[in-house]
């Protein structure tokens, strides 16, 4: 005997699993297994391919086994009998042995350890017992009843003991439906079997045998005679059956059922070693408590005893080898007895084991039975969540599979099945474990899905409000809320594993009769029943025989949300439910009123006159960041009663910001749509749940705060838009008061919780354009406070300056409404009034806005909008000057001293909005727009000046020059040459001021007398601007009487300079210039003709079509007019000529051009006089008649005698 070695094994009992804690998992140096690699093993010339990882194990280094001498008699026993051993482990605990059965849920133990695994990688998890005995079915002529849950494409087997099970159903009343239903259909006459004699004593011998193998110098000690051993070993199996081998029914303590983690007594996993088993390609997570010895010349070997006058059969031959494949064990030591008195010692290696005498068996048809006992599991166990049932009567040759849930919820509460709990927690953990993978694609979102919705519907609501909350959340969890659309159909199907679990729509089709060709028995009660059927246990033998026979669908595919709004409400509906789960566990919930779905909530709005717009709104906003300021020391005032940091506070802060984020993503795609009524509600919940979370919250997270900002952002866009749109209010007004059934029901849970009163500034509908924009504008304000808290603008610096951006646009939105007020103001008051106080304020309100919206993008570098604002200043100011003017008589009406202040500052805030924009490449139509403006009121000043001249106050001199430095810094601004939209605008801009430049030192040539120089000057500037005038409005097609004016007073110029001429060569020449002049108006005449005959056309064309709208820019009366003063000219002009030439020519010598020329001027002023005496002729008429008469002036000899008038 060996002395004292090294225990192998250690015991694994309830309390010794307890004190484990957690796993170790073992490196193949630590591992007291042998080598972790797989081992091909060559048995009979069948290759058979087996290889085990050892997971876990709790057994200590290996150590050599005791070899007892010849003649021990294992009768007696050893000293250290039935002591626990770590050794032996389980194996020695009881007299039952290392064949000790397992407990009904020890797969779950292994499951919840091995969470990575299941759903996924392993086809199978479950002790080694219950393999062996599934191997072994076509070989054995016993009874085979077992459990089997899916769980994604892994299958969990459990032993399910009938015989223990119904003496338990006898003393409780649990489960009377499954002993009825096994009485009819399956054994009539049911009654608990009593093991033999003969089956303790070799149990007895076998205990006594390992404790002696480990301990060979143990004392004997009397033996318990045959019936204190019955005794002992049947009230163990009756304290083990009433016991946490089956606890009952969701009986467990409320600290257990609250706690998803927890697992009740029975659900630990109390196996000396997990192994990780490939056999052919079937992975299969198994749980072992063979002793393993070692040391010296056997590094690993299992131990068996065996009667020597009882040959090796079959059973036993596949029981040992498939021992010693799972647990990698190349070597089996065999003791012989007889009578319980040692013979001899034998080993045997593994590969030998299916070659012995008398256990001849093929590893090739094992591994066929393996297959073939899969497929037909898993072809037929298809839905999650569900109990089955594999059961095989004692000598029968017919395997049958029944769903126990389906028959359980047929007859009474599904409840009554102790596997539901169970299955429930390991379909959330395998869910829990999935989501916790960050690296996890989302093509596995459809199966975590489908594991926590059949987790759901597993579980009683009233009994695991915890589970079922912690489900939802994570359901709504699965759906990404701001995801792009392209992500939206993924890109890949989501059914990788072909065999995975049924999705809820699934699964109405599972149990139809495409398994028709597993069940063709000829007994139709068992067809009714039975899921499936295994005619004859010899089909298992047969290669490939139940492989794929169905294609099982593909499944877990996640939905395809079409829209943003259907998967936000696909999230809100699972918020709900977490909501309703909480709510329902809260003691408090007596003392709170049901919601009823059909009555709306009564929201407690404060009277409107007590708000009093934006004064109410400062003080809201006081109260609100003295709130936010108060969350950041911690506070926490919740109403319902829940206790801080309880698991019902935790899920219901995450439920409720689960929820504003989902209606902060509806309202923002309402936004989107325009349907700002819409928007303002989903806002209004976004942050009716977000003012929840701020009562619950005893700290708040700086990402929380970013999320409040950003819902008071898009709060403040919605009612920007609303004030925008105001034409459209009763549309918005109805979209806004409307409220789904779930709307309300997650409001009453946040009523219980907090009154939600916190934002209500922020979003109620307003009538009045003013309180919108200042909503707006508060609610811009705050989220840039909050940005102020937690250092969150540096962190957030993109939403910061969108913020800030927002900020600056409202301001300015306020600051235009105010100055259009103001305008409105100043038109309706009486000329002669003084400016108003009212105007005033709006101006200084205006101002004010102006400035804080500039403050705020200059301070982001935003220089394109600062120059906006700075322009919308200089606007105000413009409106201020024009406020001025109106307030004195028409007649004696000057330009006053502030209508030039204010006019200076408007052109001082132009200039800062081109040196904020810096070059008109940053932003070029910002650019032109400024300078336009700028020009414009450059512009304003000099015509004021004028045409309103402050005679009184200033000498003309002064008055001219003013006007005229005015005119031409409004001409620097005015961009003639770019080819842009504004481009006719600028060429009647610089073609005006020409004009008028022109006139004004033409009438200082008229009214000036003396300084000689200075009139030269005059001349010379006014011929110049006159000609650059009528250039600049001959390019514009529509300006024909400007052109026409300009003309004439270039006329009038020459007939000025004519009158102060004495020679009749200068005068003779002037006149031929002024004639000139008159010959360029042609232009301007053929543009009036072309306008007057398309008016005449219209109504030919289309009656419908008023005449006037056909012609909106021409003006017949002064067309009348310019015409008749033309008209007078030319024939002054011709007649003029006419005389001069005529004297000239009798005083020298006859010149054949001047005859010509002379001879021409006679005959169209004589066609003129003609025409003008004519008083019946149209406007068209006439102006065709001048066309034709310039025509011939300007072909001058060429046409000189025989024309007639057409």
């Amino acid at each position: 005997m060996m002395g004292d070695p090294k225990e192998a094994g250690v015991e694994a009992s309830p309390s010794g699993a307890a004190a484990r804690g957690g796993l170790s998992l073992l490196s193949q140096a630590d591992s007291e297994e042998p080598s972790a690699q797989g081992s091909a093993l060559f048995l009979g010339g069948n290759e058979v391919k087996s290889r085990a990882v050892v997971k876990y194990s709790s057994a200590p280094p290996r150590t050599a086994f005791a070899r007892l001498e010849e003649k021990t008699d294992l009768k007696l026993p050893p000293a250290n009998w039935l002591r626990e051993s770590a050794k032996l482990g389980p194996a020695g605990t009881t007299i039952l042995g290392n064949s000790k059965k397992s407990k009904p849920f020890s797969s779950f133990g292994m499951a919840y350890d091995f969470i990575d695994s299941v759903g996924n990688d392993v086809d199978v998890v479950s002790d080694s017992e219950n393999i062996k005995k599934l191997l072994k079915i076509p070989y054995s002529k016993s009874h085979v009843s077992m459990a089997v849950h899916r769980i994604g494409r892994t299958l969990l087997l459990d032993e399910l003991d009938i015989q223990e099970l119904f003496m338990r159903s006898s003393q409780t009343g649990d489960w009377t439906w499954l002993k009825e239903f096994y009485q009819r259909l399956i054994d009539q006459k049911w009654q608990r079997k009593k093991k033999s004699k003969e089956h303790w004593y070799q149990k007895a011998i076998l205990s006594k045998f390992l404790y002696y193998s480990i301990n060979g110098d143990g004392a004997a000690q009397p033996v318990p005679s045959p019936a204190e051993q019955e005794e002992s070993s049947s009230s163990q199996q009756t304290h083990e059956s009433e016991g946490a081998a089956w606890p009952a029914p969701f009986e467990m303590p409320s600290s257990v059922s609250e706690d998803p983690s927890a697992s009740s007594q029975g659900l630990k996993n109390d196996f000396v070693r997990n192994i990780l088993w490939t056999f052919e390609d079937i992975h299969m997570l198994v749980g072992s408590n063979m002793p393993i010895f070692g040391g010296g010349r056997y590094p690993a070997v299992s131990l068996r005893l065996r009667d020597n006058n009882k040959p090796i059969n079959v059973l036993t031959g596949i029981d040992y080898w498939l021992d010693n494949l799972i647990c990698n064990v190349p070597e089996l030591v065999m003791c012989f007895h007889v009578n319980g008195i040692v013979q001899k010692y034998e080993m045997i290696k593994t590969e030998e084991i299916p070659n012995l005498e008398n256990s001849n068996f093929s590893t090739k048809v094992i591994k066929d039975i393996a297959q073939n006992i899969l497929s037909f599991l898993k072809s037929n166990c298809t839905k999650e969540g569900h109990t089955y049932w594999l059961f095989k009567a004692s000598g029968s040759d017919i395997v049958k599979l029944y769903d126990l849930t389906t028959l359980c919820e047929e007859t009474e509460d599904k409840y009554q099945n102790p596997f539901t709990m169970p299955v429930a927690i390991l379909l959330y953990k395998v869910a829990c474990n999935m989501m916790m993978k960050k690296n996890q694609n989302k093509k596995h979102y459809g199966t975590i899905r489908t594991l926590l919705l059949n987790c759901v519907k597993l579980l009683d609501k009233s009994r695991h409000p915890q589970i079922i909350a912690s489900a939802n959340y994570m359901l709504s969890e699965l759906f990404q809320l701001d995801e792009p659309k392209k992500e939206e159909s993924s890109d890949s199907p989501l059914n990788e594993n072909s065999d995975e679990s049924y999705s809820e729509e699934e699964e109405e089709m599972a149990d139809s009769d495409e398994n028709g060709s597993y069940s063709t028995s000829s007994d139709p009660a068992d067809d009714n029943k039975a899921v499936a059927i295994i005619k004859s246990v010899g089909e298992l033998s047969v290669p490939e025989k139940y492989k794929s026979i169905h294609q099982i669908r593909p499944s877990c595919a996640f939905p395809v949300c079409h829209d943003t709004e259907e998967r936000c409400r696909l999230v809100l509906s699972y918020v709900l439910e977490g909501l309703k789960s909480v709510d329902s566990s809260i003691k408090k919930e007596s003392d709170l009123p049901a919601a009823d779905p059909s009555t709306p909530i009564p929201l407690k709005y404060e009277d409107e006159s007590t708000r009093g717009g934006p004064e109410g709104l400062e003080k809201q906003m006081a109260l609100f960041l003295d709130k936010m300021g108060s969350l950041q020391k911690g506070s926490c005032s919740g109403q319902s009663g829940m206790t801080p940091g309880s698991w019902q506070h935790k899920m219901k802060l995450q439920l409720i910001l689960k929820s504003s984020k989902a209606y902060y993503i509806l309202s923002d795609a309402a936004m989107s749509l325009q349907k700002y009524g819409r928007a303002l509600r989903y806002i209004k919940l976004a942050l009716q749940s977000h003012d929840t979370y701020c009562c619950l919250c005893t700290n708040m997270l700086s990402e929380v705060l970013l999320f409040l900002s950003q819902y008071l952002t898009l709060c403040g866009d919605i009612q920007l838009m609303l004030a925008q749109n105001a034409n459209n209010r009763a549309a918005h007004l109805e979209e806004f008061n409307y409220q789904t059934k779930e709307d309300q029901e997650i409001l009453h849970s946040l009523h219980r919780e907090s009154s939600c009163q916190g934002f209500a500034w922020a979003t109620d509908l307003s009538t009045d354009l003013e309180s919108q924009l200042s909503v707006s504008c508060k609610c811009y304000e705050a989220a840039n406070e909050i940005l102020q808290f937690s250092d969150l603008k540096s962190q957030n610096p993109e939403h910061y300056v969108q913020v800030l951006k927002r900020m600056g646009n409202i301001r300015n939105e306020i600051g235009v409404f105010y100055m259009n007020q103001a305008a409105a103001l100043q038109g309706e008051r009486v000329v002669s009034k003084s400016v108003s106080a009212a105007e005033q304020q709006l101006w200084k309100k205006s101002f004010s806005c102006f400035e804080k919206g500039i403050h705020n993008f200059e301070s982001i570098d935003d220089a394109t909008n600062a120059a906006l604002l700075l322009c919308n200043t200089g606007r105000l100011m413009r409106v201020c000057a024009q406020a001025h003017c109106g307030a004195e008589d028409e007649f004696k009406r000057e330009f006053s001293p502030e209508e030039g202040l204010y006019y200076s500052k408007a052109v001082d805030y132009y200039l800062k909005a081109l040196r904020s924009l810096g070059t008109r490449d940053m932003h070029p139509g910002v650019w032109d727009s400024v300078n336009w403006e700028l020009s414009t009121t450059y512009f304003t000043m000099a015509t004021l000046q004028q045409d309103y001249a402050p005679l009184s106050r200033k000498a003309q001199e002064q008055i001219e020059k003013e006007v005229s430095e005015a005119m031409m810094k409004s001409l620097k601004h005015c961009d003639v040459d770019s080819a842009t939209a504004r481009q006719p605008l600028c060429q009647y801009r610089a073609a005006t001021i020409h004009h008028r430049l022109a006139s004004m030192y033409h009438s200082c040539l008229r009214n000036q007398v003396g300084d000689e120089h200075l009139r030269k000057q005059h001349r010379v500037l006014a011929d110049l601007h006159y000609s650059k005038a009528a250039k600049l409005f001959q390019l514009l097609k529509d300006a024909p009487c400007e052109l026409l004016r300009v003309q004439l007073e270039r006329v009038a110029f020459a007939e000025f300079q004519m009158s102060s001429q004495n020679s009749n060569v200068g005068k003779l020449k002037t006149l031929s210039g002024a004639l000139d002049i008159m010959v360029r108006t042609e232009h301007a005449f053929q543009l009036i003709r072309k306008e007057l005959v398309e008016e005449c056309d219209q109504p030919k064309n289309d009656e419908a079509t008023p005449a006037a709208d056909s012609s909106p820019n021409l003006n017949r009366e002064e067309v009348i007019k310019l015409l008749s003063i033309f008209e007078s000219r030319l024939s002054f002009l011709l007649l003029q000529s006419i005389k001069l030439m005529s004297s000239s020519k009798r005083k020298m010598s006859s010149n054949a051009e001047e005859d010509i020329v002379l001879q021409t001027n006679k005959q169209i002023y004589s066609q003129l006089l003609r025409a003008t005496a004519n008083r019946n002729s149209t406007l068209l008429e006439r102006i065709e008649v001048v066309i034709c008469l310039l025509e011939q002036l300007a072909s001058g000899s060429s046409r000189s005698s025989g024309s007639a008038v057409p």
